[in-house]
């Protein structure tokens, strides 16, 4: 199988921003080692330096494609960490059906069981999801979503609250869905303060076509 090249968006000497691709995993479980994006960003950078090291900041869903930033210090690491709340994280999603609020803020409580999958719960914890719709056909809407927690699956978990399942989620959505073989959610942007240098960093990736052909699909 062709090793498919790191997509490295943004590159300093503190930082690296990549586009992680959809059905990855952001860093290792027990059962995945190193088939991950933590694994393909350390190699890239050893290969410039064997002693160059690389630290995680935040992750992605493995189904969940876009933007993960790495750090090359720990004292880069622990300063985006420690202001994380700060940081603009910007999300497409494409749903089912047409929502009745075009712009809305989703708020509820969320639990995590045993086995990592997520549910809306009064006893969880708060989670904030900002969304509105930027396009829509007879099937499908396209949302544009800023999140004001960062708690696992949020957008996936609320979505499906409102009745509105993201297009291609085999873990929280019934509807199979022929012309999407992956889940339509992506992180699209991201806009912080340099850990270091202070400099405002604003990166963005384009629509992906999968997103793209959907809405213009006049099929379900």
């Amino acid at each position: 199988m062709k090793k498919e090249k790191l997509d490295i968006v943004y590159e300093d000497k503190e930082i690296i921003i990549v586009n992680k691709k959809s059905g990855l995993l952001t860093i290792s479980t027990d059962k995945v080692k190193d088939n991950t994006l933590y694994h393909e960003v350390s190699n890239y950078l050893k290969k410039q330096n064997k002693n160059n090291k690389v630290f995680i900041v935040h992750r992605l869903d493995k189904d969940t494609q876009g933007l993960v930033i790495f750090a090359k210090s720990e004292k880069a690491k622990r300063i985006l960490q420690d202001n994380w709340s700060s940081v603009k994280r910007d999300y497409l999603a494409i749903v089912y059906g047409h929502l009745e609020k075009k712009k809305d803020t989703l708020v509820s409580h969320l639990k995590e069981t045993k086995t990592h999958l997520v549910y809306e719960s009064k006893e969880g914890d708060l989670a904030i999801t900002n969304y509105e719709v930027i396009n829509e056909n007879k099937f499908y809407s396209l949302l544009k979503i800023n999140i004001e927690t960062g708690k696992r699956n949020q957008i996936r978990v609320q979505l499906k609250g409102i009745n509105h399942p993201i297009v291609g989620d085999k873990v929280y959505s019934d509807i199979k869905n022929k012309n999407s073989k992956e889940l339509c959610l992506q992180a699209f942007s991201l806009e912080f303060k340099h850990p270091l240098t202070k400099e405002i960093i604003k990166v963005s990736l384009d629509y992906p076509s999968n997103f793209q052909k959907l809405i213009a699909n006049k099929k379900a």
